[in-house]
């Protein structure tokens, strides 16, 4: 159940929150009020495409979070599957739109748009004009007759699904399997050459972590060489311009000057402690340099496997155990071309075999439509006539489409007559405007009691109806809403009376702007609203009376239902 809507800068909308009750919740207010944009607000929290222009002026982004609440087991489990951010039952989503990206998150945790697309019809169902128009699409009427059968379908259909894909891959392969014995033997020669290359490196998994450990390290004795010896020469006394021989000179130097003067035996003697240290150094250093292993043979034979290594990566895979499994491959498809009438023949019965299954599959889901089909029309055409269609005939076409599909063979029409004489045609053909808005709330509403959908909305369902066909649709409404959360739109006084909680959407001017507001209102605002909607410009007593009038036979047909 939808529990709260919360909109913020987004068109007409400054800021808004509402919270929701069981049962129908209607909607009304004056055109222009933003009725839409609230709607549009739901559409574009759960996924949907976000206008360039839905960002209110003056803001940065435009922000809409709607808070649900999951009874259905199933649907929580369908939640589950998806691999998203559950809290027990609760399902918080939101989704912020800036000018140049959107970010999504449920439960306080980012999910991408196709996630959080996958979940939007789990959690809630639109019904507008858009859906309208996908009822005149024979996939959309295949998938209400199968959503009607139920899990028996489902399950079968589960098989078939994944016994087309295994006869597409197959007849994909069949496709691909003619060659002539050139190009036969042009592949064995090459796939064998390349199968030999990498059976020649004898590769392990593992190998190239433990050689590129030992690289860096002998990479690193070797820096540490290279530097140490440097240092050795340089504070030695083997090269003309070493340190060593170079302060021994001074030594000399000094010595000889101190013979002549007393004050220069001080500074000889500290030249000598320098030579004595030097040589110490340099002793030590050598020793240092003594316990350093570097085997340059060693080095040389790594780095070459890693070579070897890197380049079968390039040509097999991205790593070792990627150019294994390519390896793998090589050899299935050499015994496949050494032994390629067998080959071709073992294909032949498996796809034979496989499609056999597929048709039998497929008859068998033919068949559950069938038994489904004449119930479903029964229900649909009990429905149509309650909702006015006074002598309206209903009929599932299921054709054979003469291929296979995921979902069988099946195509399935809604065919129907909605005046005496008249023969039964497409829907497509048929229906107006309001006829169609009808139809649909008939099949919402015998799908109802199979639906895991707990919330339903309906943007403007009266479209081109008034009347007693109004009064029929605000009843079908109310059938509906006994077991599901329904959020409806209505500029009609019949469907408003129903309501049991009605919400008032108004446009206000603050501040020089305008700005949408909504509110539930009392018992009393609610008599006064269906008032509104009955009086227009002038609500005079005798209205306002109909209007209490229309709100008790409301309470007495919900009553009776």
């Amino acid at each position: 159940m939808l529990e709260s809507i919360h909109i913020k800068n987004m068109a007409l909308i400054e800021e808004l929150e509402v919270a929701f009750g069981k049962g129908l919740n209607i909607l009304t207010g004056e055109t222009g009020a933003g009725k839409s944009v609230i709607i549009g607000a739901v559409n574009i929290a759960l996924g949907g495409k976000a206008p360039k222009d839905i960002i209110r002026t003056g803001a940065d982004s435009a922000l809409a979070e709607l808070d649900f609440t999951v009874e259905d087991p199933a649907v929580l489990a369908a939640l589950e599957a998806l691999d998203l951010p559950l809290d027990g039952n609760h399902v918080f989503v939101s989704r912020r739109v800036t000018e140049s990206r959107s970010v999504s998150r449920i439960n306080g945790e980012p999910v991408s748009l196709s996630e959080l697309r996958k979940a939007a019809p789990l959690l809630l169902d639109i019904h507008g004009q858009h859906e309208l128009q996908s009822l005149l699409h024979r996939s959309r009427q295949l998938e209400i007759l199968d959503r009607f059968a139920g899990a028996e379908l489902a399950g079968v259909k589960a098989s078939l699904r994944e016994e087309y894909r295994a006869y597409r891959a197959l007849k994909e392969e069949m496709d691909g399997a003619s060659l002539d014995e050139g190009k036969r033997m042009s592949d064995l020669d090459f796939l064998i050459y390349q199968k030999k290359e990498i059976d020649e490196a004898g590769l392990r998994p593992g190998e190239e972590e433990e050689l590129d450990k030992v690289y860096r390290r002998m990479n690193s004795s070797r820096d540490i060489m290279e530097n140490v010896s440097e240092a050795h020469e340089i504070t030695g006394y083997d090269a003309p311009d070493s340190a060593g021989n170079a302060i021994s000179r001074a030594l000399r130097a000094m010595q000889e000057a101190a013979k002549i003067d007393e004050e220069a035996q001080g500074l000889a003697s500290q030249l000598l402690d320098i030579d004595v240290l030097l040589n110490d150094f340099n002793r030590d250093l050598s020793g240092y340099m003594e316990g350093l292993s570097f085997d340059e043979a060693e080095y040389r034979e790594t780095e070459k496997r890693l070579d070897l290594i890197s380049r079968l990566e390039k040509k097999y895979g991205n790593d070792i155990e990627a150019v294994l499994k390519y390896r793998e491959n090589c050899e299935a498809q050499i015994a496949k071309l050494e032994n390629y009438s067998e080959y071709l023949d073992g294909l032949k019965r498996d796809l034979a075999a496989s499609e056999k299954r597929l048709s039998e599959l497929s008859e068998k889901v033919t068949g559950l439509r069938k038994e489904e089909a004449a119930e479903l029309e029964g229900k649909i055409l009990a429905a149509l006539k309650d909702l006015n269609f006074l002598d309206v005939r209903f009929r599932i076409n299921l054709a054979d489409s003469g291929k296979y599909s995921e979902n069988g063979r099946d195509e399935a029409a809604f065919m129907i007559s909605t005046n005496p004489g008249e023969e039964l045609k497409p829907l497509a053909e048929v229906a107006s405007g309001g006829e169609l808005s009808r139809i649909m709330l008939a099949i919402k509403s015998v799908l109802a009691d199979t639906d895991e959908i707990d919330t339903l909305i309906f943007d403007e369902i009266d479209s081109g109806i008034s009347g007693r066909t109004a009064q029929k649709v605000s009843e079908r409404m109310a059938v509906i809403a006994r077991s599901h959360q329904v959020l409806a739109i209505t500029h009609l006084p019949q469907i408003a009376a129903m309501a049991d909680n009605h919400y008032s959407i108004e446009k206000t001017a603050q501040g020089g702007r305008a700005v949408t507001e909504i509110r539930k209102l009392s018992a009393q605002e609610e008599t006064e609203e269906v008032a509104r909607l009955l009086g227009g410009v002038r609500i005079t007593d005798s209205v306002r009376k109909n209007a209490e009038e229309m709100k008790e036979l409301a309470r007495e047909q919900k009553a009776r239902l």
